[in-house]
């Protein structure tokens, strides 16, 4: 059956394991971009369990030379060719597979398998790019050593990568040189790499803690190895924290990053061989902004943080994706935390969270951190398997303590390491690990949904008591109507007038134990009342966002405030202000006033004014805390809150508040952000980016400002600034105004070489409010530095427009509409997962207004029919069509 044909889906109960295992697999790649030969040599072995089975190798548009078994060549009529498998009759209980295949890597614009990329020729196995390569059992739960040797021309391939250590070199009578690359860690399929062409490399080593010497290496185009050093920084960085933290030593003699301009993925954790887009290796002042360089830290660790969650325990099949992946990110943002600032790097986690997956929880695409089934597994790359998976590993730190923890993670790695393991079997260990049952926790990996925590609140003086009546329930998803009660951790303490902690004691307990507890909730309702509390107090609640839920408190404005000035914990004190902001966008877009006249709206809070012009002060919090809680909510937390939405509307209640707030606070802004604007020297240290973050905070709200002294700093900044972090704000501030035509034009012109930072500039254009926005995205898909097929520049421009820019892609007249249909298709026909990923922005359209609801649904509808759409883009649509 072929990829246009595949219409069943895969079940995650229908698993069983595989009949015939690999022992170990030798390759050969005779490489050039035009038409590769590849040899591979199987030892595979039938399970014992299992009778006379035939051997299944997968593979997806492939040419067959020939097929040898156990020495022999077979004839046609001795094997069995379809569309996606190689299958051979059994014969005994091992057997040795030789086949030989030919594929076509420059004409292959899906970047998975073999593809070309530049002048550089490489792979990308994960989910199933192995099949495209050769035949071969290619499922999660087949390791084997892998043996390769790459064979090419030294003048147009100098340079010849493969997984684990280089073990022998040499030329071939016809001229071409080879290198063998052995990997003795039993791995998947999915985890193969090889990575050729003429790149420039940087190199350096890593002591390990039991004293080994491990060289590391980068390689990327020679021009951009100068922007390369400080992602081999992150590197040593990263390996020490995993030695530090969790005990975790590197395998390997070498350890090698490569950096390419196509590549649908951030970056890919092979083995020994991590393959990285190249916007998460590149970073200087000139041409990356803070969260660029940030972004590399913490995409570098990710990979890194894979050798053992991934790659030493790998997956039993891709349902369990969030075992690594989920695992991977919960330690990727524990190290970018220890890097920068632990609280500041929660909310900026916690924002994302809300704002993407969230709004996936209420979609049509919903699903659970593991799956039941997909028809397509690379749509399942998303917010939830990544980013709520990470939330649950967090759940259980919270549970347990970091040693506790800590704990869990050493057992489950010891237990399982060179296998393929299971979301259950590591919930098993961390349970084990600190001798508790998690039963009702893994329905974290079962249900889908974001859960609501309603919480009633009563204090009664004469008892001196405080309770705390919580309730949880969770909306009905696709496919899951009813949902069950969750095991979660409530982290909470209680705030006196003052903003001091007060001593927690249970009804029943008889002594206080601290200021701040862990709560576990396992019931649908659960009663907490606390004893010796003469005065009501302020809940502080969901600590460190402590599950990934609704919270629903009723607080006034006044409780809010206090929480935002006097609590501790870094997230209450920046969602006290991201909820004063919530409910006052919500009830003036509610109001159905214009948004444009501001007496027709709720007025700005004088409590609320008070106390932001507080965080502009000297004496106010961490600059880098300040700045985000400054922001205002974004547009997805905002509609995913709504039943119903007119997103121009809203869009353009947000624009009016920001305007009023930055009219209201003109001087204190104008005044922080002089205070701030010291001249030092760029350093990318967490101290100075949140210098930097807050003063451009202040920048983009004074932009919304037209006076001439306002109009002097932006193009003050945009001149003078010595780094791309201010001078990217600067230009941002001004690209929707009238006086920053030229700067914009001038940005195009000066990076019009450099794919990255035109990447910038290609957004900018793309979330433009300016009435002409479309005429010019549509003229930007013909600029020369554009092209459908790239995933980055798709990302940059098509994929900001349709999620970024909801007063253009939500035009009532459905003409935004109508162009990201247009670009779906257009992009599908070279690349299916970068068009699926674009096809998500109608995802949401179940909550839009009855108009525009019935303009998307045409829209699907006309895309369903199209018979060349893929099978990754048409599961997206169909979705989208059913809910």
């Amino acid at each position: 059956m072929s990829t246009s044909e595949k219409s069943v889906p895969v079940r995650r109960l229908d698993h069983r394991p595989p009949e015939w295992k690999a022992e170990s697999v030798d390759l050969t790649f005779e490489l050039d971009p035009v038409r590769t030969r590849v040899t591979a040599r199987t030892v595979l072995r039938r399970a014992p369990e299992d009778g006379p089975a035939p051997v299944r190798l997968d593979g997806r548009d492939l040419v067959l030379e020939s097929v040898r078994a156990d020495g022999r060549t077979l004839g046609p009529e001795e094997y069995e060719l379809t569309a996606d498998a190689l299958v051979l009759p059994p014969r005994s209980d091992r057997v040795e597979v030789e086949v030989v295949t030919l594929l076509e890597p420059a004409r292959n614009t899906a970047l998975t398998g073999l593809y070309a990329s530049g002048g550089t020729l490489l792979t990308q196995c994960e989910p199933e790019g192995f099949r495209r390569i050769t035949y071969f059992p290619d499922r999660p739960d087949v390791l084997a050593v892998y043996t390769c040797t790459l064979v090419a021309d030294e003048e147009a391939f100098p340079v010849l990568l493969s997984n684990g250590d280089r073990t022998d070199a040499g030329r071939r009578a016809d001229g071409r040189h080879w290198v063998t690359w052995v990997d003795p860690h039993p791995k998947p399929s999915y985890l193969f790499a090889l990575v050729a062409g003429r790149l420039g490399h940087l190199d350096g080593t890593f002591r390990t803690r039991s004293g080994r010497d491990v060289e590391i290496r980068l390689y990327a185009e020679e021009s951009a190895l100068p922007r390369c050093g400080h992602a081999l920084e992150a590197l040593r960085a990263a390996m020490a924290w995993d030695e530090d933290r969790f005990g975790l030593e590197y395998d390997l003699d070498t350890y090698t990053l490569v950096a390419v301009d196509d590549f649908n993925m951030g970056a890919m954790e092979n083995k020994g061989l991590n393959i990285f887009n190249s916007l998460y290796l590149q970073a200087d002042p000139e041409t990356a902004t803070d969260e660029d360089f940030a972004a590399v830290e913490t995409v570098v660790a990710h990979e890194y943080f894979h050798n053992w969650t991934g790659n030493r325990v790998t997956c039993r099949d891709m349902f369990q994706l969030s075992l690594k992946e989920g695992l991977a990110v919960y330690r990727d943002e524990r190290f970018s935390g220890d890097r920068r600032s632990p609280g500041v790097q929660r909310v900026r986690d916690v924002r994302a969270l809300r704002e993407r997956q969230f709004a996936e929880d209420a979609g049509p695409q919903a699903h659970p951190v593991r799956p039941d089934e997909y028809r397509e597994i690379s749509n399942f790359y998303t917010w939830t398997v990544y980013k709520k998976g990470s939330e649950v590993i967090r759940m259980l730190h919270t549970l347990f303590g970091e040693e506790g923890f800590r704990r869990g993670l050493r057992l489950y790695l010891s237990r399982y390491d060179g296998q393929a393991a299971t979301c259950d079997q590591f919930v098993e260990a961390v349970g084990e690990a600190n001798q508790a049952d998690l039963t009702q926790f893994m329905r974290w990996y079962e249900q889908a949904g974001t859960p609501v925590l309603d919480v009633a609140t009563h204090h009664d003086p004469e008892a001196r008591t405080y309770t705390l009546v919580v309730r949880q329930s969770c909306p009905p998803t696709p496919r899951q109507p009813e949902k069950q009660p969750l095991h979660l951790p409530l982290a909470l303490a209680l705030l006196d007038a003052d903003g001091r902690k007060l001593p927690l004691r249970l009804a029943d307990e008889p002594a206080a134990d601290g200021t701040e507890r862990v709560v576990e909730l396992r019931a649908p309702v659960t009663t907490l009342t606390f004893a010796d509390v003469p005065a009501r107090p302020v809940p502080s609640l969901l600590r460190g966002f402590s599950a990934p839920v609704r919270l629903r408190v009723p607080l006034s404005p006044e409780e809010r405030l206090l929480l935002a000035a006097h609590d501790d914990d870094p997230f209450v004190r920046w969602e006290s202000f991201h909820g004063s902001f919530v409910d006052l966008l919500l009830d003036r877009y509610r109001a159905g006033a214009d948004p444009s006249n501001r007496a027709s709206h709720p007025p700005l809070p004088p409590v609320l004014i008070e106390a932001l012009a507080a965080l502009l002060t000297e004496d106010g919090p961490d600059p880098a805390l300040a700045a985000l809680m400054l922001e205002l909510p974004g547009f997805g937390t905002l509609s995913g809150l709504l039943d119903e939405v007119d997103p121009v509307r809203l869009d353009t209640v947000l624009r009016r508040t920001r305007e009023e707030l930055a009219q209201t606070l003109r001087e204190p802004l104008l005044t922080c952000r002089k205070r701030l604007d010291d001249g030092r020297p760029y350093v990318f240290a967490a101290a100075d980016a949140g210098r930097r973050a807050l003063r451009n905070t202040c920048l983009a709200y004074l932009s919304e400002l037209t006076d001439p002294e306002v109009a002097e700093v932006l193009h003050h900044q945009y001149a003078t600034a010595d780094n791309m972090t201010d001078r990217l704000a600067a230009l941002t501030a001004l690209a929707d105004r009238a006086d920053g035509e030229e700067a914009l034009a001038e940005f195009g012109h000066r990076w019009r070489d450099h794919p990255l930072v035109l990447d910038k500039w290609f957004g900018l254009h793309a979330r433009s409010r300016r009435p002409d926005t479309l005429a010019r995205v549509r003229e930007l898909t013909t600029h020369p530095a554009y092209s459908d097929a790239n995933p980055n520049r798709v990302g940059a421009l098509l994929i900001a427009f349709c999620f970024d820019n909801p007063l253009h892609f939500h035009a009532s007249d459905g003409s935004g509409y109508a162009f990201a249909a247009e670009q779906i298709l257009r992009v599908d026909a070279l690349n299916p997962q970068a068009a699926a990923r674009l096809a998500g922005c109608f995802n949401e359209h179940r909550s839009l207004d009855p108009a525009r609801r019935e303009i998307v649904r045409r829209t699907l509808r006309s895309l369903g029919k199209n018979k060349k759409l893929s099978p990754e883009t048409s599961e997206i649509v169909g979705n989208a069509l059913a809910s």
